[in-house]
C-alpha cells in the first residue's frame, strides 16, 4: 500500500517555510508555541458552535482558520528551538479532541437541520478521524514508526471545510437542497479515506513487526 498523503513533502515544506514568518511574528507578539495550540483549539470550539448553529461558511472559515494554529505552533516552537516533549503532547491531545468538537458540531447542526444521513456520516467521519490517530498512537507507544496514509489531520480539515463552504454556498442543508449532497459527499470521502489510512497504518506496523522478528531469528 502507498503511504503518501494528498500532499506532497515537498509542499509540505514550501508550507513549513511560508507559515515560519508568521509564527515568528506571533512569537513576538509574545504567544508561545503551546499557547498557539490552545488557540486553534479554541477556535475549534468556536467553529463547533457555529455548525451547531447551521452557519455553514462560518464554520468552514473557522475550521480553516484554526486548523492553520497547528502549523503555526509547531513552526514557532522549531523556529525558536522550544521543542518539548510536553508540547508534542499537548497539539497531538487538543488536535484530536478540538477535531471531534467540530465534528460533534456538524452533528447537531445536520440535526437540526432534519438531515439524519449527513448527522450519520458525521459521526462516521468522527470514528474514522480517531482511529487514524489512535494508530498512530500505538504504533509510537510501540516505538514503531506510525505515521503514514493518504488522509492525515489537515488533509482531512481541507476535505471538510470545501464540504462546509459547498453546503452554505450552496442552499444550506434545508430539505432537497444541494448543500445537502456537497456535504455528504465530503463527510463520505473523510470516511473513506480515513478508514484507509488506518488500515495503512495497521499494515505497516505489521511489517515492521515481521521484519524485527526476522531479524531476531
Amino acid at each position: 500500500m502507498g503511504d503518501q498523503s494528498f500532499v506532497s513533502p515537498e509542499m509540505r515544506a514550501r508550507i513549513r517555510g511560508a507559515v515560519t514568518p508568521i509564527a515568528l511574528g506571533a512569537g513576538k507578539l509574545g504567544l508561545t508555541p503551546n499557547g498557539l495550540t490552545v488557540i486553534g483549539f479554541l477556535i475549534s470550539g468556536i467553529a463547533a458552535g457555529a455548525a451547531a448553529a447551521q452557519l455553514w461558511l462560518a464554520a468552514a472559515a473557522l475550521v480553516l482558520f484554526g486548523g492553520s494554529f497547528d502549523m503555526l505552533d509547531g513552526g514557532l516552537a522549531r523556529a525558536q528551538n522550544r521543542v518539548t516533549r510536553f508540547g508534542a503532547f499537548l497539539d497531538s491531545t487538543l488536535d484530536r479532541w478540538g477535531e471531534g468538537v467540530i465534528y460533534i458540531g456538524i452533528v447537531a447542526g445536520t440535526s437540526s437541520a432534519g438531515f439524519v444521513v449527513g448527522a450519520v456520516l458525521a459521526a462516521a467521519a468522527a470514528v474514522s478521524s480517531f482511529q487514524v490517530s489512535y494508530t498512530r498512537a500505538k504504533a509510537e507507544s510501540l516505538k514503531l514508526h506510525g505515521e503514514v496514509g493518504i488522509a492525515p489531520r489537515a488533509e482531512r480539515l481541507v476535505v471538510l471545510t470545501i464540504g462546509l463552504v459547498l453546503a452554505g454556498l450552496d442552499g444550506g442543508l434545508v430539505n432537497g437542497a444541494r448543500g445537502q449532497t456537497w456535504l455528504s459527499i465530503a463527510l463520505g470521502i473523510i470516511v473513506v479515506t480515513a478508514s484507509i489510512t488506518a488500515i495503512q497504518r495497521t499494515w505497516h506496523v505489521r511489517t515492521q513487526l515481521r521484519i524485527e522478528e526476522q531479524g531476531a531469528k
